[in-house]
């Protein structure tokens, strides 16, 4: 498994952390850094998981 699927799904929950505890607290600009986390986490996320699948065809072209 790639780091950056690992790293993204952190930053995806820490985003949905934030965004949440924004709207508690009505700070919209918490609100808005945990969207953008969350955008961010998963283009990090689909980065990993393309890396993977790459990684496994060049292993199995390797065959």
């Amino acid at each position: 498994m790639d780091k950056d699927r690992i790293k993204g799904t952190a930053q995806k929950i820490k985003g949905g952390i934030k965004e949440a505890f924004g709207k508690m607290i009505g700070d919209k600009k918490l609100e808005a850094d945990g969207k953008v986390d969350k955008a961010a986490g998963s283009v990090r996320k689909t980065v990993g998981e393309a890396k993977d699948v790459v990684r496994d065809v060049a292993k199995d072209l390797d065959k």
